[in-house]
């Protein structure tokens, strides 16, 4: 492994360790109160459902204890339509980019949308040796409303392994291996980035012959 791999691995692990510190502590976030939820969740046992409230939980406690994780600085991000949503550094040298995710425990395996594919070309591109990891926290949905946070994984963008651009979803990046760093394809930014471009460039051609054949009938 290169000296820049190894960088990565050594920010990856730092994150992870810190996170799940940071998990350990939160543990919970009770959603709403059971008597106005007679019959449960129902419907809303859903990632998206609460996603919004967990990166919120998240980025908050970062925000006030990260120095207590072993993390030196951290910044949310500005914009909530970037392809991050926070920055931090472990010793101040380097300032690395996360992006939040959630899993439900014991969901089947599925391809799931990282970010926008162009936005993410736009970002390598300006620097690829910037880092950019995925922190997912798997979730469970308690019967008292209550979400239960019981780990955190870490992945590298550049080192997902089934890169995919999907032609018919606004061009996303997904993913079904994002969750596992055993699963984990170890690679530059620079080469993260020239695999990113085929798959544009695949899926531009793709939806191109969709809307020819469309246009044809």
């Amino acid at each position: 492994m290169t000296d820049e791999l190894q960088n990565v691995e050594r920010i990856r692990a730092g994150l992870e360790a810190a996170l799940n510190e940071l998990v350990q502590d939160i543990a919970t976030l009770q959603i709403f109160p059971p008597d106005r939820f007679p019959l449960g969740w129902r419907k809303a046992a859903k990632g998206r459902t609460v996603w919004r409230l967990l990166e919120e939980m998240i980025t908050q406690n970062l925000e006030v204890k990260h120095q207590d994780i072993g993390i030196q600085s951290f910044s949310p991000a500005t914009s909530e339509v970037g392809v991050y949503d926070f920055i931090f550094s472990l010793d101040g040298q380097e300032r690395v980019f996360v992006n939040i995710k959630s899993a439900i425990k014991g969901e089947r395996l599925s391809k799931d949308d990282i970010s926008k594919a162009r936005k993410l070309e736009e970002f390598f591109s300006a620097d690829a040796t910037r880092i950019l990891l995925i922190a997912t926290f798997e979730i469970e949905f308690l019967a008292n409303m209550t979400l239960q946070i019981n780990k955190c994984t870490v992945l590298p963008v550049m080192w997902i392994a089934d890169i995919y651009v999907n032609p018919s979803n606004n061009a996303n990046l997904q993913s079904s291996k994002y969750k596992s760093i055993q699963t984990a394809t170890r690679r530059t930014g620079l080469e993260f980035l020239e695999l990113l471009r085929g798959e544009i460039k695949k899926a531009d051609e793709k939806g191109a012959t969709k809307r020819r054949k469309q246009a044809d009938r």
